[in-house]
């Protein structure tokens, strides 16, 4: 993936400090790759970017191509005349915030940003106007998303597949008659995809300006209610009311007994391939234009997939099928001209998998947390890296290194400490960092929380638990000098 070592920090846009409850793309963004260069890092890996839905999850959106507008900046928009200094004003009782410091309450948040996204848009001027047609131009996904979201919107029928039969169906008539009906607001959709892209791409800029890419993640599945399905649903594998046939999900294992029920529709395979996997092409596409590296999540699943007949209650009872294998990539590296993926490999190995991303040559994931079981040599100890892998202190859906040390039992704790050689007084947050930074493995990344040695509270996202995930926000001021130069040091000990 890359000719140097390189080291970084995961943080997702939305955990940025923000005096709105949310995290944005302005003056916290731009302050964090600041921070990043100070630090000597070379990586800024960000969490899905795409607008969220069911669970408030970014692996859940209602589009694989749109932004998420509750990141764009209302401060931004002040130079340009859409809002003026006294619309947004943050009243202790209009933060965004729940009363947990450092949470994110997202209905009052969405709230908020609409608000003053509709005043702006009654500002827009004639030139934007043609820029924002301009850049409508450019992304043919835009009309599908804004008339999906609009009627939306404007209807408060949520789900596609629960609307009327012309517009279920997409029949012209009844697209040509919501397109008329809803057209403000699907131009009001549009500006905030424009703003999104606009300030984006201003953040990518400045931080590839000071030497930092951007990872980015690609959820392997869509959700059923997005514009993606609806769209195209010839790509899915639904029956004639336009339902799943089959969901996807993981079997049960030894963290679960139940295995985990994903719900996302599974992709007809053979439909896609009969255009070369056209589709998926502009998915992929859509995803390097927005990042420097794209993280493929669920990479196992185009070696072979787990298929749970829809209507089940677990994971308990499904079936492997063959993925679409090598073929595939094989077209991506063609069509997208060898782009720069990596490939979340994690869970239970298997033979085909690891055939696949031998071929693929695509570094694959190691995670330290899973690394210290005191009876077993496991792969994920970093004496068994190769050098074309990323490790991680941990991912989003693991605890905060803190937390996971004070889970572990006693004979797994006195392993870690013994093969990390902690120093005295030395947190085991940093005494995994070390090993990382340390490791073999091309590229390293840690969590923000693990940099501030944050506990369980902050952790991110415990999977298979529907609801109160997604919600940590980074307190403001803790990007110090200090800090910065404590892993700047680390990162030149061990020429990253």
């Amino acid at each position: 993936m890359n000719k140097r070592r390189m080291s970084g920090v995961l943080l997702p846009v939305f955990s940025l400090p923000s005096p709105n409850g949310i995290g944005t793309l302005g003056r916290a963004a731009y302050e964090f790759v600041d921070f990043l260069h100070a630090a000597g890092q070379s990586v800024w890996q960000v969490l899905p970017i795409n607008p969220v839905g069911k669970g408030n999850s970014p692996y859940s959106s209602t589009s694989s191509f749109a932004g998420n507008p509750l990141f764009i900046d209302l401060d931004e928009l002040e130079p340009t005349g859409l809002l003026k200094a006294d619309d947004v004003v943050v009243t202790a009782n209009d933060k965004g915030r729940s009363a947990a410091v450092g949470r994110i309450d997202y209905d009052t948040a969405f709230k908020r940003s609409d608000s003053f996204l509709r005043i702006a848009f009654s500002r827009v001027t004639p030139h934007m106007k043609k820029e924002i047609d301009a850049f409508a131009e450019k992304n043919d996904w835009l009309d599908d998303f804004a008339l999906y979201t609009a009627i939306r919107n404007v209807t408060e029928k949520i789900h596609w597949y629960e609307w009327e039969e012309g517009l279920k169906r997409r029949e012209p008539a009844a697209l040509a008659k919501a397109s008329a009906e809803y057209a403000d607001e699907i131009e009001y959709i549009k500006f905030q995809q424009y703003l999104f892209f606009r300030q984006w791409n201003s953040v990518k800029a400045y931080a590839n300006d000071k030497g930092i890419s951007i990872v980015g993640d690609l959820p392997i599945y869509c959700a059923l209610d997005s514009a993606d399905v609806w769209a195209s649903p010839e790509f899915f594998h639904l029956d004639e009311d336009l339902a799943p046939i089959e969901v996807s999900g993981c079997p049960p294992d030894y963290f679960s007994e139940d295995g985990q029920l994903w719900e996302n529709p599974l992709y007809d395979w053979d439909a896609l391939k009969k255009d070369n996997y056209a589709w998926w092409m502009k998915r992929l596409g859509a995803a390097i234009s927005a990042f420097d590296i794209t993280r493929i999540d669920h990479f196992r699943g185009f070696a072979g997939y787990y298929a749970i007949p829809a209507g089940e209650k677990t994971a308990r009872r499904g079936e492997w099928k063959t993925g679409p294998g090598y073929d595939f990539f094989k077209t991506a590296n063609k069509v997208l001209k060898k782009p720069r993926f990596i490939a979340e490999d994690l869970g239970f190995p298997t033979d085909d998998v690891a055939v696949l991303l031998r071929r693929c040559d695509y570094p694959g994931m190691k995670v330290l947390q899973f690394a210290f079981d005191a009876y077993g040599d496991s792969t994920y100890l970093p004496h068994n890296y190769v050098k074309n892998a990323v490790v991680y202190t941990g991912t989003h859906d693991n605890d905060t290194t803190m937390g996971w040390f004070d889970s572990l039992n006693r004979k797994d704790r006195k392993f870690f400490k013994e093969y990390a050689a902690m120093k005295r007084g030395e947190s085991p947050a940093w005494a995994l960092l070390r090993l990382a930074w340390a490791s073999a493995a091309d590229t390293a990344v840690t969590q923000m929380q693990d940099l501030l040695e944050l506990p369980t509270s902050a952790r991110v996202n415990m999977p298979g638990v529907a609801y109160g995930n997604w919600g940590w926000q980074m307190e403001d001021g803790l990007l110090t000098d200090k800090l910065a130069k404590r892993l700047s040091e680390l990162t030149k000990l061990y020429a990253r």
